[in-house]
């Protein structure tokens, strides 16, 4: 719920791992674990961005729709 409320039209929405686990009030290993599992489950796809000195910046997660059963 919390990245589909923060995501724009098109379910896309990029917030850090430290942003997500303060704003949930979770530790940032739940919040890893709980992005991996909604990636596995097909909710979820995770896209990795890069600055231009090519250091990371935060991934681009896009909510997708429900998967079929």
């Amino acid at each position: 719920m919390y990245l589909h409320d923060r995501s724009d039209a098109e379910g896309k929405c990029w917030p850090g791992i430290n942003t997500i686990a303060a704003d949930l009030k979770l530790s940032r290993s739940t919040v890893k674990r709980a992005l991996a599992d909604l990636e596995r489950a097909g909710y979820l796809k995770r896209t990795h961005r890069f600055r231009e000195n090519g250091s990371y910046t935060s991934n681009l997660y896009t909510v997708l729709p429900r998967p079929p059963s």
